[in-house]
């Protein structure tokens, strides 16, 4: 390990891009006092965190600039090998006293030993983070002071000459939620308002008064929500273009159920009112979790791939195994540049919810969409959906319709022929009738403005907190009851939480319409099997469908062409009587997912050797320490009994931690 040095330090001008919040801060948004003129801008506060070190010195003299004090860098350090500065405090110019030899000098005495100041330091994610803070002076400010200037070479001063614009928007960055849509400050009561046309793809379209709920809330999550996370991305008027913000449940979700997320765009895509996004999970009892929310000024490449950069790191870097989307080139390039790991899907109820809109003009509709439905639903393997999609295109003549064109070139992002490999964990919608609700489906409507939005926001995640938390006792407390004597319903009654076993009961229950289960080929210990099932069509049409089911008598792996284990996470029907047929009474541990059981919040510990961007030791035990005292919060409120178990154990937990210290005193 490279040991520090202490050094004094100049003080460099930058340009600042944003503003990055997460943890407890007393963050106070600034406002502006239309009498006086006078700005209040938001006070440096523990967990914020910067680009670059330079980000963070223009911001805080900036912030000196317009309380009325000057900055003077205390200290730095600097790793010893490399010279990487890792560490600062920046205080007051006042800050100490003036040495005994200096004072009989004529120059003005300006220390008080004022104790004003900042100490930062680099994290291993590469950002700057306010570690401590002092915000209290011992002597007057000044209403405006100039600029803080230290000696350094011609380079630096030029960079300082340059940097007006750099500066103009660190100061409007903390202006950023007092202006509203007419796009004007008044910093005069008799100043005229200018009206402006505004390009709302730069910026957000801020209602009076969405500003200050903006601001309520950010303060009342920052009271009440000690690992809330927020962000904003400003243009380069100090305008806020992009906003995101992840409470402490969600963060925390994101580390159990993080595997495969789907990002709604829809309210942002069909001009709703506010233009919300939502990054959406699903937990062990099947239920939507919310992983994140944003607001973005428009659909461009640009937003997403901030929206995206931001979230990825609050989630300290862990990309989601699959991704689900609407069909948008927007979102497709920004989810390759930021989730190049990730496997993108489109949703496939997305899609079909299109086709009335795209097809609804077409001559012979009807027989299109039936068509349509039949290629997607019905077809096992891919040369038969390509043959099923020309048969419609030549039958109905539609060969020249764009969107039809550009879904099969893109068939690959959401034709179920072609997902087979992508593990959905329910949230594929493959099934005729199936599809992805909006995480706020009847909270959010065309017309909601944002303020009301804020409210119904946090009533929309306590009935979702409240739900898991019934199914969680319903699940632990409960048996369910058996419908047959299979050893494989028996076998997941005991571990699936209540929902997920219930639908996986229902293939249990149609292995008995699956009548025929033969070898077809043999290679080895590989078999292909193929198994028959009664089936209902449209129509009501009964009929014999076969699957084949690929096993491995070896390695115990079995797959059906289906592909139910990687949609839904369960084997199916067909897999079971394969695995039956050869004898096998427990299934395999590897299709026993542990996301599915009762216990696995409590059991399961996050792998952080991937993908990790802030590698720091006391990071990841705090992230873990807090994920797991989050779980004893939530059912310490259930009931009082609960209330009390829990906070004997708190303070248990408490006592043995602090005789460990002593123990490590006295060693």
């Amino acid at each position: 390990m490279e040991e520090p040095s202490l050094t004094s330090d100049q003080s460099p001008q930058v340009e600042h891009s944003g503003i990055h919040k997460d943890g407890n801060e007393d963050a106070r948004i600034s406002e502006l006092d239309g009498h006086h003129g006078r700005k209040e801008f938001v006070a440096p506060a523990v967990g914020m965190e910067f680009e670059s070190y330079e980000d963070a010195y223009n911001y805080y003299n900036c912030y000196a600039k317009e309380v009325g004090f000057r900055v003077r860098v205390k200290n730095s350090w600097f790793k010893r090998n490399s010279r990487e500065k890792y560490g600062a405090v920046l205080c007051c110019s006042s800050q100490g006293f003036k040495r005994i030899k200096d004072v009989n000098r004529l120059r003005k005495d300006t220390r008080t030993g004022c104790p004003a100041m900042i100490r930062m330091r680099l994290m291993d994610s590469q950002r700057w983070r306010v570690l401590e803070v002092s915000l209290e002076h011992n002597h007057l400010l000044g209403s405006k002071i100039y600029k803080s200037m230290k000696k350094m070479n011609g380079g630096a001063k030029r960079k300082i000459q340059l940097s007006s614009d750099a500066e103009d928007r660190t100061i409007n960055l903390y202006r950023a939620l007092v202006i509203d849509a007419g796009g004007s400050v008044a910093t005069d009561a008799s100043a005229k308002k200018v009206r402006i046309i505004p390009d709302h793809r730069n910026h957000l379209n801020l209602k009076k008064g969405d500003s200050q709920a903006i601001y309520n809330y950010l303060c009342r999550m920052q009271l009440t929500n000690p690992n809330f996370y927020y962000s904003m991305d400003l243009n380069d008027d100090g305008r806020l273009r992009n906003m995101i913000w992840v409470d402490a449940r969600s963060r925390a979700a994101c580390a159990f159920f993080g595997d495969v997320i789907c990002f709604d765009n829809s309210y942002l895509s069909n001009k709703y009112e506010i233009p919300l996004v939502a990054f959406v999970g699903i937990n062990h009892h099947g239920q939507s979790v919310l992983l994140g929310c944003g607001l973005l000024a428009g659909e461009t490449t640009e937003s997403y791939t901030w929206l995206f950069r931001a979230w990825l790191s609050c989630m300290s870097g862990r990309s989601p195994q699959t991704i689900i989307t609407d069909r948008c080139r927007h979102l497709q390039a920004a989810i390759t540049e930021v989730l190049p790991k990730s496997q993108h899907r489109f949703g496939l109820s997305y899609i079909m919810k299109k086709v009335p809109e795209k097809l609804g003009g077409l001559r012979n509709y009807d027989a299109i969409k039936k068509a349509f439905n039949k290629a997607v639903y019905e077809t096992l393997k891919v040369i038969e959906f390509d043959s099923a999609w020309g048969f419609m295109i030549q039958r109905f003549g539609i060969g020249d319709h764009e969107w039809l064109r550009s879904l099969f070139e893109d068939r690959g992002q959401w034709a179920p022929v072609y997902l087979k490999d992508t593990f959905f964990a329910g949230m594929s919608a493959m099934g005729r009738g199936e599809k992805l609700n909006p995480f706020f489906d009847k909270y959010v409507h065309k017309q909601t403005p944002l303020k009301e939005f804020l409210d119904k926001y946090e009533l929309a995640l306590q009935k979702k907190h409240k739900e898991e938390a019934s199914a969680d006792i319903e699940s632990r407390n409960s048996s369910p009851t058996l419908k047959t004597r299979c050893s494989f319903e028996l076998q997941l009654s005991k571990v699936f939480t209540r929902e997920i076993f219930t639908k996986f009961q229902f293939e249990v229950e149609e292995m008995y319409s699956c009548f025929s289960t033969t070898q077809f080929q043999v290679d080895g210990p590989l078999v292909i099997f193929l198994v028959k099932e009664r089936i209902v069509s449209e129509g009501n049409r009964r009929e014999i469908r076969e699957y084949e089911v690929l096993y491995n008598r070896t390695a115990g792996e079995v797959r059906c062409i289906c592909s139910c284990f990687n949609f839904y996470g369960y084997l199916c029907r067909h897999a079971l009587c394969v695995l039956n047929f050869n004898g096998v009474e427990e299934i395999p541990s590897r299709y026993v997912l542990s996301r599915w059981k009762k216990d696995y919040k409590r059991l399961y510990v996050p792998d952080h050797e991937t993908d990790i961007v802030d590698g720091s030791e006391r990071v990841r035990w705090f992230n873990q320490l807090y994920k797991s005292a989050l779980q004893v919060v939530e059912e310490g409120v259930i009931s009082l009994d609960h209330y009390k178990a829990a906070l004997q154990a708190f303070e248990e937990s408490l006592s043995r931690v602090h005789e460990t210290v002593r123990e490590e005193k006295h060693e």
